[in-house]
């Protein structure tokens, strides 16, 4: 069993960030669970563009407000507490935080903790990682 604990994470390796927000990566690819789990914090008034070429991603709101946008199909919708989102067709898609916007978001393959979003928004195949 794996119990971890966010507000002890928070400090930790586990954490990352920018001006624009704050992952916590509660698992990772070594943990074994075949996806990892992060709780991620978007600042208000930031705005996101992302493609995760490699990667599938479920995402659920816990609190702040903003939105989404497909940006094959132009589509916007509102994100709020209770609503999730799955990038299921790698989905390019702007994300934008009108509030702090704090995320519980599982992503497929799971991640290591290493990648960093490339200039397309997406992170590199895990097998890129290994070298």
């Amino acid at each position: 069993m794996i119990v971890r604990d966010f507000h002890k994470l928070k400090d930790t390796d586990r954490a990352v960030a920018d001006a624009r927000w704050t992952s916590v990566r509660m698992l990772l690819a070594d943990d074994g669970m075949g996806f990892s789990f992060h709780v991620t914090t978007l600042r208000a008034g930031s705005e996101h563009t992302f493609h995760y070429k490699h990667h599938f991603e479920s995402v659920y709101c816990m609190s702040g407000s903003g939105a989404i946008t497909d940006l094959a199909t132009g589509e916007t919708y509102p994100i709020r507490p209770g609503v999730m989102y799955a990038l299921d067709q790698h989905d390019h898609h702007t994300l934008r935080a009108d509030e702090d916007l704090v995320m519980a978001c599982c992503f497929n393959p799971p991640v290591t903790g290493k990648e960093v979003h490339r200039a397309d928004g997406s992170y590199a195949p895990a097998d890129a990682l290994a070298d």
